[in-house]
């Protein structure tokens, strides 16, 4: 079989990739260009997890498009509802001859002679195939699409009922009248407790420490009143505006102001929980923001603690035994199925394997270049967005800053491009991402690093990277523009005795 050549290869077909694909017919029109998706589906995130309630954890007016407004009435929408908003981005920008599912990535090879990536697919019927390209576009996430993180809990072979991972829902799993424990605390587990606890006899989230919870209206009654009275997009670009500066507002007060937000929070726990609420459950050991905040709907959650069909226990595991969890404390949780919301598997560019003319690629020794791109490694780029705001923020950023920079390929007639640490004496390797979370904690040694100064230091803020990603010159210093056949620098000696010390 003949290898297909594009000018941009996407990967992945979740809200990333397809916002990268009509980003770059929008402004590089003249560029050819496919997407491949390892899963039968478009959706990503959104198809993949089946679980009961699964919905965004941000308001839509952030998590939507910066180019398609969200029409819908609720701001916190299910699964469902986000995925039929990227079927209508699909059918209105005519994407679905560019998507071939069941083409998964096994490896990406990158030659300097060529200027290509050589990307070998797995096809979902046992073929295999390549595509050359001259940029290659990761949009397929961050985190594993294998598998879930599921801890080895001691004795769980001898339970008796079934261990479910969310992100391996059984499409057949009954909890009808069934005693439900959720093992977390985080996004997932506030989601399932109050969308099991209806039909369950009685839901329990078993956590180790607590999350901030945070209640939001499902609907925003000022997006909706301004609906009424003005177009769509500009209704839509105020909404987005006034949701973007809250949000930095309270991250940045929580951030100046730890003590004092957190006993804000906590005193809004207490308002929907009642003056009798244990705290226990609520008070997490760190401060707001080190880790995600968790959105709940309408106080959702706090209206089915309060019902009493759904409880909170927060202990450590001991072991699981044949009815159910056996707990540090010598308590036993009764269970018929346990639920473990334990939390995701990060990765880079997915399982692919990369090369750099011949030599491994391991991001984990590479700097994250504006969030967008690595040191020395040149036309590849990754969407990795927000993690104190909606994802599609930053991925809208990204997708226009590629588009730029392919624009000045271009006009500057050069095939490659890749960024180049210059005082890379200076730079001291830190974590990608200033968080605690334990997904985040796990993968750090394989996640890119950042520096001590811009460009090498990731922004979490919106409104500096409109800045940084879609006014500031592609050609910055740091950028470097080469032709084909030019042999590629690689991770010079210098930064690999910097990056040996991460």
């Amino acid at each position: 079989m003949k290898n297909e050549m594009f000018d941009v290869l996407i990967v992945g077909a979740g809200l990333s990739g397809i916002g990268a694909a009509v980003h770059l017919t929008k402004r590089c029109s003249g560029k050819s260009f496919a997407i491949v998706e390892g899963r039968e589906r478009l959706g990503g995130t959104w198809d993949l997890f089946r679980y009961p309630g699964i919905r965004s954890d941000s308001d839509m007016y952030t998590l939507g498009y910066n180019f398609k407004p969200w029409t819908e009435r609720k701001a916190i929408a299910d699964a469902p509802t986000i995925l039929n908003y990227l079927r209508e981005t699909v059918e209105e920008h005519g994407l679905g001859k560019y998507i071939r599912y069941e083409r998964k990535v096994t490896n990406a090879s990158w030659s300097s002679d060529t200027a290509r990536w050589m990307v070998s697919l797995d096809h979902g019927d046992g073929e295999t195939s390549e595509i050359e390209c001259n940029f290659l576009f990761m949009c397929s996430g961050y985190y594993s699409y294998k598998s879930g993180y599921k801890p080895d809990f001691k004795g769980q072979e001898g339970f008796s009922g079934p261990i479910v991972h969310p992100q391996e829902w059984p499409e057949d799993l009954d909890y009808a009248g069934k005693k439900v424990v959720v093992i977390g605390s985080g996004a997932t587990a506030v989601t399932l407790v109050p969308s099991m606890a209806d039909t369950a006899s009685h839901v329990t989230m078993l956590q180790r420490s607590p999350t901030y919870i945070v209640s939001r209206p499902a609907e925003d009654k000022f997006a909706l009143a301004l609906r009424k009275y003005s177009p769509g997009k500009w209704a839509y670009g105020v909404t987005r505006w006034r949701n973007v500066l809250y949000q930095l507002f309270t991250f940045n007060l929580a951030r100046r102001q730890p003590v004092g937000f957190k006993k804000r929070l906590l005193d809004m726990v207490r308002a929907e929980m009642g003056e009798g609420v244990d705290m226990t459950h609520f008070t997490p050991n760190y401060n707001p923001w080190d880790q995600r905040l968790c959105l709940v709907p309408d106080s959702d959650l706090f209206k089915t603690l309060k019902s009493g069909k759904a409880s909170i226990v927060t202990d450590h595991i001991d072991r699981f035994v044949k009815n159910g969890i056996l707990l540090k404390s010598g308590e036993t949780i009764e269970a018929d199925i346990i639920v473990t919301a334990t939390g995701l598997t990060m990765v880079s560019g997915g399982h692919a394997q990369f090369q750099i003319d011949g030599e491994p690629l391991h991001f984990g020794s590479h700097f994250n270049y504006k969030g967008v791109m690595f040191s020395d490694v040149p036309n590849l780029a990754m969407i990795f967005g927000y993690t104190n705001a909606s994802w599609t923020l930053k991925a809208d950023l990204t997708s226009e800053y590629i588009c730029r920079l392919i624009n000045k390929m271009d006009t500057k007639h050069v095939q490659i491009a890749y960024p180049h640490p210059i005082d890379s004496e200076t730079m001291v390797p830190e974590t990608i991402v200033d968080f605690s979370s334990g997904y985040i904690e796990r993968a750090a040694a394989d996640l890119p690093k950042q520096g001590q100064k811009k460009p090498w230091r990731l922004n979490q803020n919106y409104a500096k990277d409109i800045v940084n990603l879609r006014y500031k010159s592609v050609d910055d210093g740091v950028m470097v523009f080469a032709e084909a056949g030019r042999q590629h620098s690689g991770a010079t000696g210098k930064q690999e005795k910097v990056m040996a010390g991460a």
